[in-house]
């Protein structure tokens, strides 16, 4: 792996061709490409909403592979200044961190 982009690393995977962009926990990086337990950025806030809310969640994170044509970049998911991480999100909003909430 690459330096701070272990195993359950928490990243944001931009994709190209279409261009989509996935939050979730790495599994591994390659030649190849990039598996990651991953849900797309669009249903990232209905998902956080429903687990919130105590819902049965509808919406879950999947294990997925990216070919490495397809990822533009990879970011770990970090706060930038005063923009809050997508894990700080969901701990903000679910009241848990979102590793314990996957078990990791």
């Amino acid at each position: 792996m690459i330096e701070g982009f272990g195993d359950s690393a928490l990243v944001i995977v931009n994709l190209v061709n279409p261009k989509e962009k996935f939050f979730g926990v790495l599994s591994s990086l390659s030649a190849a490409g990039v598996t990651a337990r991953a849900i797309n950025l669009d249903s990232f806030e209905d998902w956080v909403r429903q687990i919130a809310r105590g819902e049965e969640v509808e919406i879950e994170l999947l294990t997925m592979f990216f070919p490495l044509f397809r990822v533009e970049r990879i970011f770990l998911d970090e706060p930038a200044g005063a923009i809050k991480s997508y894990s700080q999100i969901f701990e903000d909003v679910v009241g848990r961190p979102i590793r314990e909430y996957l078990g990791i």
